[in-house]
């Protein structure tokens, strides 16, 4: 298999070298590149990887990009990539798996427990469009998929990540090389050149089976990572010093003097703040021990899980028939948006427009909600120093507090909900 970008296809014009500097990060390359194609040997520059120099600088804000990227304490991100090959896992031929693997990561993964992302090589997003692949991937958005922007964003992700999911493309080396458990669910058999780093990696890599039980997988997958110093080796045999090797053979090219300073890199910048936002209905299970409620809730029936089921239903839901039926619905947004007018008038109107409905919450914020019960009053829900969840989990679970009994005295009480491995404390005040 000609390795690519290294063959003499790429790299000769006429059979001579048509680059006055081939930029390689590894004397690996420079081996496989005489082998390849010798003629262009000369023209080969030792100068590192930038592109893992820039994540190496970053990794100490590695909680930033994690709060950016809406995950939440006791989450664990899960990152999704795919190469651009037909063979990868987003591809046009093969098993083209990825498509089929979302909806079925965001059912059988606790909603409160994992957040998922998925980065998408840029030539995919070119070729189908923007447009084209958010209508494909549209089921897995709603049910919380965060959609990674593949130029400015990816190398943050995978920095967040705590399992990557992917293919046999650059991504999931770069995550090995830092040290992220990765999972592989295509392999790209035949499509590397065996002797390059890259194909040993592919060859040793744990598997995900795309048609198997995901849960214990991604939990396994996780718990029994080592990390594996191959990748990080071969990335680059000049960690750090990409700008100070680059900057030297461009002024070189231009027989100028370097500048005065250290030569840098530009820091890799801090995602817009995205949140998780779950639009598909989630079914919910719940077990209140006096104070204390357990909540799961999934995309799907949570399997295995024990306790009380009710169904929570997003205002903006795709299917409006849910909400019908739905046991608690949730809206989020700003207070003061004079559209619903206010929180206290939004929650009168959904438990007057749909009868079957016993709580209604409104988001205000990433960590505070207002909760209207049918027959119980209205509450302010606001997280206990420490406490780290969705509101809209609070709500479901004061709504099976309330459901089992429970009463809110006038000045309130602390309920603590268990969720995303850990408790998460959450005061509850009456409004009048």
């Amino acid at each position: 298999m000609p390795t690519f970008g290294l063959s003499a296809e790429w790299l000769l014009s006429d059979g001579k070298p048509y680059v006055d500097g081939l930029v390689l990060s590894h004397p690996e390359q420079v081996e496989r590149l005489g082998r390849a194609c010798p003629e262009a040997v000369p023209a080969a520059v030792l100068a590192g990887d930038p592109c893992f120099d820039r994540m190496l600088a970053a990794r100490p804000y590695r909680e930033r990009f994690r709060r950016a990227l809406g995950v939440r304490r006791g989450q664990k991100l899960v990152v999704l990539n795919s190469t651009w090959n037909p063979e990868g896992l987003f591809g046009s031929g093969g098993q083209d798996v990825l498509p089929g693997l979302l909806p079925r990561l965001a059912a059988e993964l606790p909603a409160d427990d994992y957040r998922l992302a998925a980065v998408l090589h840029p030539n995919i997003w070119y070729g189908h469009g923007p447009g084209q692949i958010r209508a494909w991937l549209d089921r897995a958005r709603r049910a919380g998929l965060a959609l990674i922007d593949p130029v400015h964003a990816w190398r943050q992700a995978l920095i967040a990540a705590d399992l990557v999911l992917g293919d046999f493309g650059a991504v999931s080396y770069y995550a090995a090389a830092l040290g992220t458990p990765v999972l592989l669910a295509a392999d790209g058999a035949g499509m590397l050149d065996g002797e390059a780093p890259l194909a040993e990696f592919v060859r040793r890599a744990p598997r995900l089976d795309p048609h198997g039980p995901l849960l214990p997988q991604v939990e396994r997958g996780i718990a029994a990572h080592r990390p594996d110093p191959g990748p990080a080796g071969f990335v680059t045999s000049e960690p750090g010093r990409s700008a100070e090797l680059l900057r030297r053979h461009f002024y070189a090219l231009m027989d100028l003097p370097e500048p005065p300073g250290p030569a840098s890199l530009e820091p890799l910048p801090l995602p817009p703040y995205a949140p998780g936002r779950t639009t598909a209905p989630l079914y919910v299970r719940t077990r209140v021990e006096g104070t204390d409620v357990v909540v799961e809730r999934s995309a799907e029936h949570p399997p295995g899980a024990a306790g009380d089921a009710h169904l929570a239903v997003h205002e903006e839901t795709r299917r409006p028939g849910d909400l019908d039926v739905a046991d608690v619905i949730t809206r989020d947004g700003p207070a003061d948006d004079p559209r619903l007018g206010g929180p206290g008038a939004w929650a009168g109107e959904v438990l007057g427009l749909h009868p079957h409905c016993a709580t209604a919450a409104y988001v205000t914020g990433p960590h505070a909600c207002f909760v209207r019960g049918r027959g119980h009053g209205a509450y302010r829900l606001a997280a206990e120093p420490g406490a780290d969840a969705d509101p809209a989990a609070y709500a479901s679970a004061l709504h099976a507090w309330l459901a089992g009994g429970g009463t809110v005295p006038a000045h309130g009480l602390v309920l603590r909900m268990h969720t995303a491995g850990g408790p998460h404390p959450f005061r509850v005040t009456p409004v009048a």
